[in-house]
């Protein structure tokens, strides 16, 4: 046993915290950039927004193709974190129109297609029993990843924003890098597709109600997830507007990362709370936090700056920690032949509703201000709704140490 795989999750987890340091890259300098540009708030989104689209191409390829389940989980991670780090550079460099950023951020969304759902694979294939939990810190990583560049703008308020990105291509190499040594886990020997397996074998798992139910729940998850990431900064910007620190560059970028950021505490938590409640209903609980925070934000932002951002914080906290208890739950209702491709499928549709959530919010944003959040409330809503039958199995299907559901076919 070398260095590497003796802490396999902990090392797949950092490689995740670096490759997703490249979705982000551009928010974190959004002022920088907008300035130097002349952008809009609504082009910025539109950045977000071919990072996105990217994503589902990536994913959808990934799943169409078999790559997900055919090919080593680990060298695709690698191969997704070179070609990924290589387009974000050229974004930083290379880029002289808002139409070429445009491409090369749909790049780095497609490279980024085999970084995330690849990892959770290796995640899987790493671990014998607790996935939810493993599944939390790895979903954590790439929360802190998203935050990261952020940190960096904090600690280098001064670089140029180009410097802020090309930061991000070189975490993405160290992270592709240590995940190629690492090399792919013991325990999904049986889940290499036969050629013959791609995007209609790994739909057919949607027929089953237990993971139809799951994925509306992940689908309405993200309709606010990546919305609210997305306007952090502006909600911040507002938070500071007229305090003590008016709003200075690093303050802003500061109080970003810590507020996405806090989701990276909000998965190993819920993690951990997986193990005794289960998956299901830990994440139910964290989606309800947030869809309540998505109501009552606007009504509590203007009591001054500390409760505007203890409650960011409390909503950056629970957004995203109820990610990685869906992709638990998949794990288990799906067989493991297709989980790569199931996976990248549910993805990819759960990132093409972010496309719709995100422009819709970034168009309106310097308008309605923190009246935003009411346009996320939809996705916690509708994705309750669909989830609720899963709360009511008993926990030992989602423990972590879960029987096996049987198949729950029609509607």
């Amino acid at each position: 046993m070398n260095a590497f795989t003796r802490h396999p999750i902990a090392l797949i987890a950092a490689a995740q915290l670096f490759g997703t340091s490249l979705w982000f890259s551009p928010n974190s300098a959004a002022e920088s950039l907008a300035r130097e540009w002349s952008l809009t708030a609504a082009q910025l989104g539109q950045l977000t927004s071919a990072v996105q689209v990217g994503f589902i191409v990536g994913s959808l390829l990934l799943a169409t193709s078999g790559v997900a389940d055919r090919y080593s989980a680990s060298r695709v991670f690698a191969l997704a974190s070179l070609l990924g780090a290589a387009f974000n550079a050229a974004f930083a460099f290379l880029a002289s129109s808002f139409t070429e950023a445009m491409v090369l951020r749909f790049l780095v969304g497609i490279c980024l297609g085999g970084i995330y759902p690849l990892g959770m694979k290796m995640v899987i294939a790493w671990t014998k029993g607790s996935t939810g939990s493993a599944l939390g810190l790895l979903v954590g990583m790439l929360t802190l990843g998203t935050a990261l560049p952020h940190a960096v703008r904090a600690a280098g308020a001064d670089l140029p924003w180009q410097g802020v990105v090309v930061t991000s291509s070189i975490l993405a190499l160290l992270g592709g890098a240590a995940v190629l040594f690492l090399g792919d886990g013991p325990n999904l020997s049986g889940a290499r597709g036969e050629k013959s397996m791609g995007w209609g074998a790994a739909l057919r798992v949607f027929s089953d109600r237990n993971f139809l139910s799951c994925a509306m729940g992940y689908f309405g998850h993200m309709w606010e997830l990546y919305a609210f990431w997305t306007v952090v900064p502006f909600l911040v910007t507002e938070a500071v507007r007229g305090s003590k620190f008016a709003a200075q560059d690093r303050i802003v970028s500061s109080l970003s990362f810590a507020v996405i950021a806090a989701g990276m505490v909000g998965c190993v938590v819920a993690g951990h709370l997986s193990n005794r409640f289960g998956s299901a209903r830990t994440a139910a609980a964290a989606l309800g936090t947030s869809g309540s925070l998505c109501l009552m934000y606007p009504f509590l932002a203007h009591l001054g700056f500390v409760p505007s951002v203890a409650l960011l914080l409390i909503w950056g906290f629970a957004v995203i920690a109820d990610s990685a208890q869906f992709s638990a739950i998949a794990s288990r209702v799906c067989p493991p032949e297709v989980i790569g491709s199931a996976l990248a499928i549910q993805n990819s549709v759960g990132f093409l509703v972010t496309v719709g959530s995100i422009t819709l919010v970034t168009s309106v944003v310097q308008d309605l201000g923190s009246k935003v959040g009411w346009l996320l409330i939809p996705g916690p809503v509708i994705g309750l709704l669909f989830f609720r039958r899963l709360v009511a199995l008993p926990s030992e299907y989602f423990g972590p140490s879960p029987v096996r559901m049987p198949a729950s076919r029609g509607k």
